[in-house]
């Protein structure tokens, strides 16, 4: 007994010194994965703009050399400096116009009071948003057509022989063969005196949705028919009805390919939408490009630089937040999702 006291007394420091290195190795492996997880996309964006920088000088066009870095990024805080300069002007005239009616009513206490809305003008950020309400709600209207349609053709053979030609028929139809056709029915459908929503974000955001809702279906269509058969097995033991059946082993299991499709439907549905706000002409950051593009001036291909830099970096957020989604709603949280 004594021997082993002893024996585990000498062999404690070791012990012990063993443990500290083994957790500064860890911290080490740690701080060197977090160095290369920064350093490596920042030095893809140094080389990016360095080529981006060297490569427009060579470039020169109708309009002038091609901008560079700098120049985008001057143009970007003047539309910055514009928006607050709008939001200053409307801020005035409702101050100047709740004063004069304060006035009015001071003299004539039963004077008729009149409220007139700022005629503002729609500024790169007002486009930013535009679109982005656009997208979204097009996008939200392709999930709810997409989701419950691909579950019933994945769990009925019949419903998907039916409906495969006319999936595989309309998917691949382009943006600007639906708009025109929209234009026209949206037109002759959408009559009001008082329209909750402007014509043309209707026609946007129905052809928004027609080029949406195909990945979204076709990847829930395939989801639904993987489910493991031992699964299904196990429904019709325990007699689950439909609802139940899909609720509690159909959508678990499908989870990842449905949100697949939503993935591929959001980055699809925000290229479509530059398109068809550009031929439409609807309020957006495709109007903003063709507007600059039509104006010509100096400073037109760097605004139109920033825009494309906005449109990227938008569908990047756009596709980050689905992925956060994804990791959300999936059941199996140890899955790796990217």
């Amino acid at each position: 007994m004594n021997v082993a006291l002893s024996w585990l007394q000498q062999k404690k420091p070791s012990m012990l010194s063993f443990r500290f290195w083994q957790t500064l190795d860890w911290q080490a492996m740690n701080w060197r994965s977090w160095i290369l997880a920064t350093l490596t996309p920042t030095a893809g964006l140094l080389v990016f703009l360095a080529v981006w920088h060297v490569g427009a000088q060579q470039i020169h066009t109708s309009l002038g050399t091609f901008p560079g870095p700098v120049q985008v990024s001057e143009q970007a805080q003047n539309l910055w400096q514009t928006h607050l300069n709008e939001n200053a002007r409307e801020a005035q005239f409702y101050e100047r116009q709740e004063e004069r009616n304060a006035q009015m009513l001071a003299q004539d206490p039963d004077a008729p009071v009149r409220w007139r809305d700022f005629n503002r003008r729609a500024t790169f950020l007002d486009q930013v948003v535009t679109s982005l309400k656009t997208v979204l709600g097009g996008f939200a209207l392709a999930a709810l057509i997409a989701v419950p349609l691909g579950i019933m053709i994945g769990l009925n053979q019949s419903l998907y022989r039916a409906f495969n030609p006319v999936i595989q028929i309309f998917k691949p139809v382009s943006p600007l063969a639906w708009l025109p056709l929209v234009t026209l029915v949206v037109s002759a459908v959408y009559v009001t005196d008082d329209p909750m929503f402007a014509r043309s974000f209707i026609i946007s955001m129905v052809t928004v949705t027609l080029c949406a809702l195909w990945p979204t279906l076709v990847n829930t269509a395939v989801g639904v028919t993987s489910v493991q058969q031992d699964l299904n097995n196990v429904s019709k033991v325990l007699r689950l009805g439909w609802f139940k059946h899909v609720k509690t082993i159909v959508l678990p299991s499908a989870v990842p390919m449905i949100f697949t499709g939503l993935r591929v439907s959001l980055g699809i549905a925000w290229m479509v939408l530059i398109a068809a706000e550009m031929l439409a002409q609807s309020n957006g950051l495709g109007k903003f490009v063709w507007d600059e593009f039509q104006n010509g001036s100096s400073n037109s291909l760097a605004r139109i630089c920033v825009a494309v830099l906005a449109i990227g970096f938008i569908g990047f957020l756009l596709d980050r937040g689905m992925l956060m989604l994804q990791k959300w709603a999936s059941w199996d949280k140890s899955a790796i999702i990217r």
